[in-house]
């Protein structure tokens, strides 16, 4: 049997600085498992074995990169260059001649794609079954649905084949099958992810999600992947200063208001998922959640569908006999609606908008399952349709109402099969879902995916600020730390503190005679060991860049600083040639115990 392994993005990081492991033994290690068992239906493409051991060679070779050597996948209906992107259809396919915008950006990050995966045709359903490919199951029963329309990309993480993956979510395809097979859902705000290269459904409401084993490795790969993009004009950039306030106030429906579908499993599981909110000291706020079904029963039972006859639909009438006949009908059928319909549609739900835009005031997120309920593949296949629409009760209005979400393991059913929950908020709100998200996965769950990773196991996320396109992380190292008499230059500006860590073991420090206030100097010395220097690292908005550049005095700079932990960030420098002048002070650590005159010979 071929070795497994933690494939979370953490732990690989950790092996690989150590030594312990290298990309090549992880890839090589995936392949033998897909050559143990057979590829379908989770692929409907596989980066051929040769070519994904080349990558890692030449990443080995220079290694850099936030995901340097992390093995993913991504959803066929986003390209992929010189690879056929059939969006779950052979008759559509056709071989771009470059990646879609997410997938290059991952890709230069150092990450390494074994593959595209299944998923219902067109991106049409939320049950994994509606594709000539073979339909995928949960991971935890054969006979039941993995859940749509990202079925691959879900089944591919939760099976231990990648360490997150790339699908898209209209109206729940990147949720539903996230709690199927008990992950990380991550379906972000409209926009922030690039869509150029993305075979759409509704162009207007589509996202590119990802699905992860924690929260961390989700924000990780987020982080990497979102940012603006020209060529797509639904790409938007984050509100400057935007602001992570953490989750204190939990919303929930009114009693009379779940639905369940008659799933007593279901039902009880929600009930626990709450009482354990409320255990963790969070608030829970009933709420009426009657305008957010209303908005939801737009997307299917209204104009808006007619959108993926914008995207299709003539593919679908040249071709009907290479189409899922449950996907050609909703396609063929949304040409029924006029231009005026389209308009009254998209009044009322500026209007359901308006109408729930209080609710915000009263909670930061709204907790619900993501599913009332879950089906074996033989009882969508009987009824293809109700159950499907049965999925989406809870899912089908967030992007409609441009609202951000993630879906949340939570719990186990006595049959074994999971069960999930999904926090949603407004737009930009995704690191504050995502610390909210790791601290409910590690009460509620042991492990996550298909027992392949100890929840216990997997590092805690903490919110820090917007994304890098939006700030600059900056690294301190004196006058400028929490409290000393610079910091006020930091704070004043915006900055956010992210957290305390340490440089790279290359660095020396010394203290700069004359300087007022006191300053040290940060030089680096390559071949030197120590054990790094103490440094806070600062969320700056960008636009603020440049105005406090302007206020760095000789001998020091603002140039590049490598953390402990590999990642790159901008920092205060000291020209080389001070060197020569100033005390040495590296034995002390940091400034704040060269101040205190506090001696430390070895790690903090």
């Amino acid at each position: 049997m071929a070795p497994q392994f933690n494939l979370s993005i953490a732990n690989l990081a950790q092996s690989y600085r150590a030594g312990t492991l290298r990309p090549e033994d992880v890839v090589s290690a995936i392949y033998d498992r897909l050559e143990i068992q057979p590829a379908p239906p989770v692929w409907i493409n596989l980066t051929p074995r040769a070519a994904a051991i080349e990558r890692t060679r030449t990443l080995e070779s220079k290694p850099s990169g936030k995901l340097w050597g992390i093995p993913f996948a991504v959803k066929d209906n986003i390209d992929v260059a010189g690879t056929p992107t059939t969006a779950g259809c052979p008759a559509f396919a056709y071989i771009p001649h470059r990646s879609a915008f997410v997938v290059e950006r991952l890709l230069d990050a150092g990450a390494i794609l074994i593959g595209k995966t299944n998923m219902d045709q067109f991106a049409t359903g939320l049950v994994g079954t509606r594709t000539p490919f073979g339909a995928c199951s949960s991971v935890f029963d054969k006979r039941y649905i993995s859940g749509g329309s990202s079925s691959g990309s879900a089944v591919a993480v939760a099976d231990g084949l990648v360490s997150f993956s790339l699908g898209t979510d209209t109206a729940g395809s990147g949720r539903v099958p996230a709690t199927f097979n008990n992950l990380i859902g991550l379906k972000p705000t409209r926009g922030l992810l690039s869509m150029d290269g993305v075979v759409p459904a509704c162009r207007s409401l589509d996202c590119v999600s990802i699905f992860a084993l924690g929260a961390f490795d989700a924000a990780s790969v987020f982080e990497i992947a979102s940012g603006y993009d020209p060529a797509d004009p639904y790409s938007r950039e984050w509100p400057p200063r935007t602001v992570i306030d953490p989750v204190r106030r939990c919303g929930m429906p009114k009693p009379d208001q779940r639905q369940f579908f008659g799933d007593r499993e279901a039902e009880r599981l929600y009930d626990e998922t709450l009482a354990n909110l409320a255990a963790l000291n969070f608030e829970l706020i009933e709420i009426d959640i009657q305008p957010f079904l209303e908005a939801a029963a737009l997307l299917y039972s209204g104009p808006y569908v007619a959108e993926r006859y914008a995207a299709v639909g003539k593919f679908v009438e040249d071709h009907p006999e290479e189409v899922n006949p449950v996907v050609a009908g909703i396609i063929r059928g949304a040409s029924r609606y006029t231009a005026a319909e389209a308009y009254q549609a998209e009044y009322r739900l500026r209007g359901i908008q308006r109408h729930i835009a209080p609710v915000w005031q009263h909670i930061d997120v709204l907790v619900l399952p993501t599913a009332p309920t879950i089906y074996t593949i033989e009882e969508v296949n009987r009824d293809p349709v109700r159950l499907n629409a049965n999925l989406g009760f809870y899912t089908n209005f967030v992007n409609l109402l441009d609202l951000s979400a993630v879906a949340i393991p939570a719990g186990f059913r006595t049959d074994g099969l999971p069960f999930g929950v999904t926090a949603i908020a407004p737009a930009f709100s995704e690191y504050a879902l995502l610390e909210f998200a790791s601290i409910t996965q590690k009460s509620r769950t042991t492990f996550t995916g298909n027992r392949l990773v100890n929840s216990s196991d997997l590092p805690p996320y903490h919110a820090e600020a917007a994304p890098r396109d939006s700030w600059v992380r900056l690294a301190v190292v004196g006058a400028h730390l929490s409290g000393q008499p610079l910091n006020s230059q930091l704070t004043g500006r915006g900055a956010r503190l992210l957290r305390t860590t340490r440089t790279a073991v290359d660095y020396k420090l010394f203290a700069l005679k004359g300087t007022v206030p006191e300053k040290p100097g940060l030089i680096r010395a390559p071949g030197y060991q120590g054990s790094g220097i103490e440094v806070e690292v600062w969320a700056l908005p960008q636009s603020e860049f440049g105005s406090f550049v302007e206020l760095v005095p000789p001998p020091l700079s603002i140039g590049t600083c490598e953390l402990i932990d590999g990642e790159r960030v901008k920092g205060f420098l000291c020209e080389s040639y001070a060197a020569e002048t100033n005390p040495e002070i590296t034995h002390y650590g940091s400034w704040r115990n060269y101040l205190g005159r506090v001696f430390t010979a070895g790690p903090f």
